[in-house]
C-alpha cells in the first residue's frame, strides 16, 4: 500500500495484509554470521545441525528480526516524507525457528499512529512473520517507527 504523509495519520487499525515470500537460506544465514560474529553451530554447520534440536540449521533470531525491513515495504510504502526512522520496538518474541531454505513472509497491522514533534508522525505496527507451511510464527513483534515531512 502507498499513503501520503497526511494518509498515515488516519491508518490507525488498518490491516495491512502480508508480503510477498522470501527465502532465507543458508547462504543469507552465514553471511548474516559473518557480519554478527555468531558462529553458533546451530546456524552454520549443517551437518552437525541435523543432529542438534532443530534437526538442521536454522535462521538467528536477530536475523528474522532484521528480515521485516524489506519484507516491511511490501506492506507500506510512505511517500511525499524526508525522514524514515525505526525508533524501536516494544515487544518482540520468536516463538518458532527459521529452518535454512525455509520461505518467510510479513503480516502488518497498524496499532496506532500519532503526531510527534518536529512535524513528524510515530506509528506503531504490530507484526507477524510467517514460516510457509509452519504452524507458529517465526518472531512476533511491535516495532516503532517514524516518518518526517
Amino acid at each position: 500500500m502507498k499513503v501520503t504523509f497526511d494518509e498515515l495519520k488516519t491508518l490507525a487499525g488498518t490491516d495491512l495484509g502480508t508480503s510477498d515470500w522470501i527465502t532465507v537460506d543458508q547462504g543469507r544465514i552465514n553471511i548474516f554470521a559473518d557480519a554478527t560474529d555468531d558462529h553458533q553451530w546451530i546456524h552454520v554447520d549443517p551437518e552437525r545441525a541435523k543432529d542438534g534440536p532443530f534437526g538442521g540449521p536454522i535462521a538467528h533470531g536477530y536475523l528474522t528480526l532484521s528480515l521485516i525491513i524489506p519484507l516491511w515495504t511490501n506492506l507500506l510504502d510512505v511517500e511525499d516524507v524526508t525522514t524514515k526512522v525505526n525508533y524501536g520496538m516494544n515487544k518482540v518474541r520468536f516463538p518458532a525457528p527459521v529452518p535454512a531454505g525455509a520461505r518467510i513472509r510479513l503480516a502488518g497491522r497498524l496499532a496506532d499512529v500519532a503526531e510527534v514533534a518536529g512535524n513528524g508522525v510515530q506509528m506503531t505496527a504490530d507484526l507477524t512473520v510467517e514460516i510457509e507451511g509452519g504452524t507458529k510464527p517465526a518472531c512476533v513483534a511491535q516495532t516503532v517507527m517514524r516518518f518526517y515531512h
